[in-house]
């Protein structure tokens, strides 16, 4: 396998104003998201839900959690808004799956009731968050063809159960990994595990690199990979790995890379440390 301009399924025709075009349409288009009234840059507090009730001062109703998952018990002038219905007094959510939530609203603001490393949280997401208002984007690589590496999927043969830790402290992670990703830039033959994708049949990887630190966040980077073609053929194009929240706020739980997936060179493209971080 060799470093390439083209998918692994059609030609390398694309000229390089083409390649920046597209990249540049995709970063806005992932800035916008990043950036939605209720995008993470939203978020004001992460809380561990626990068994006694609790307030938080940025969110309406005593908050906790037990076996039948999250409640909120509201006082007589509060009031959530979910699910189309308008919520008083006692509320039970019900048991939350693993990487799963819903959200209540109030005012313009929302609040995400999810479950992450076994534990359930709250985490409520203003619009007018300084960290939202004031954002005015993420420094990235320039666009770069030889990036788009080509390279081939090759799977467990089983999907193997991973564990991975997390920027919030005692707290881990499990994903699925149905197989790796390897491919070759210059000499280095390099391997990714790759997680399943949100889209059905797409992978995802978490990594670091020789940047991390350095260019690019400490913790961890992302990049989403499309389903393989016939032949097993795939392309990881570095150049849209992507910042995860944490890279952002304190108010995160991304998960870490899995061990293997500590690359021995420098991927300079994709997404540098924000400036939030680099000024913090």
């Amino acid at each position: 396998m060799s470093t390439t301009t083209g998918t692994a399924t059609e030609p390398a025709s694309k000229s390089a104003a083409e390649f920046v075009s597209e990249w540049e349409r995709w970063h806005a288009q992932h800035e916008a998201a990043r950036a939605s009234e209720h995008g993470f840059l939203a978020v004001t507090s992460l809380n561990w839900l626990a068994t006694e009730p609790r307030r938080y001062p940025d969110v309406p109703g005593a908050w906790s959690t037990g076996d039948g998952g999250p409640v909120v018990e509201l006082a007589e002038s509060e009031s959530l808004e979910f699910e189309g219905r308008t919520l008083t007094g006692r509320h039970a959510f019900g048991p939350i799956p693993e990487r799963g939530g819903v959200e209540v609203t109030f005012g313009d603001a929302v609040a995400e009731v999810a479950r992450r490393g076994s534990h359930d949280i709250l985490r409520p997401r203003h619009p007018e968050n300084p960290l939202r208002r004031d954002y005015t984007g993420t420094p990235a690589f320039s666009p770069e063809p030889a990036w788009r590496v080509e390279g081939e999927f090759v799977p467990f043969p089983e999907p193997r159960s991973v564990t991975v830790g997390s920027v919030a402290e005692g707290l881990e992670h499990v994903y699925e990994a149905p197989g790796e990703v390897r491919f070759r830039v210059g000499d280095d033959d390099l391997a990714l595990t790759v997680f399943n994708g949100h889209v059905p049949g797409s992978y995802l990887a978490l990594f670091r690199d020789a940047t991390s630190g350095v260019t690019t966040y400490a913790a961890n980077r992302s990049v989403s990979i499309a389903a393989p073609d016939a032949a097993s053929r795939v392309v990881v194009d570095f150049n849209r790995a992507t910042n995860l929240p944490c890279a952002y706020t304190d108010y995160a739980t991304c998960p870490l890379p899995p061990a293997e997936n500590l690359l021995p060179i420098a991927i300079e493209a994709g997404e540098k440390t924000p400036h939030e971080r680099t000024t913090a």
